[in-house]
C-alpha cells in the first residue's frame, strides 16, 4: 500500500510542477488526459473560465461500438482523435498538452498522436 502512495504523491508532485507553466486560454485551451487502469479521459479546459470546453473518454457512449476488440493503446488514439474532431466542431485548433503528471509514452502519447492526427496544433 505504501508503494502506491508514493507513486501517486510523485505524480500529484509532477502534476503541480507542470500546471504552474501552463495554463489554458480561450485562444489555446489545455487538453488534459488521465489515465486510469481500464480507461483514458480527455477534456479541454479554458482555465480563464474554468469551464470544460469538451470531453472524449473509453467509456462515452461515441466509442462504445469501436472500442471493442482493440488494445487500450489503440482506445487511447481513438480517444485523441475524438476530442480533436470535436476542438475542430467548436472551432478550436491549437491547445496546450497536459500530461497530468503522467509519463509521456504509452497511452498518454497515443492520445496526443490521436489528437494531432485529428487535426489539432500542440
Amino acid at each position: 500500500m505504501a508503494v502506491k502512495n508514493e507513486k501517486l504523491a510523485g505524480r500529484l508532485r509532477r502534476k503541480r510542477s507542470i500546471r504552474k507553466r501552463i495554463s489554458g486560454t480561450p485562444e489555446r485551451p489545455r487538453l488534459s488526459v488521465f489515465r486510469s487502469n481500464e480507461h483514458i479521459y480527455a477534456q479541454v479546459i479554458d482555465d480563464t473560465t474554468g469551464q470544460t470546453l469538451t470531453s472524449a473518454s473509453t467509456v462515452g457512449a461515441e466509442l462504445k461500438a469501436d472500442k471493442d476488440g482493440r488494445r487500450r493503446t489503440e482506445q487511447a488514439t481513438l480517444v485523441g482523435k475524438l476530442v480533436a474532431k470535436k476542438c475542430l466542431e467548436l472551432n478550436i485548433e491549437a491547445v496546450v498538452f497536459d500530461r497530468n503528471g503522467f509519463i509521456y509514452h504509452g497511452r498518454i502519447k497515443a492520445v496526443a498522436d490521436g489528437a494531432r492526427e485529428g487535426g489539432l496544433r500542440f
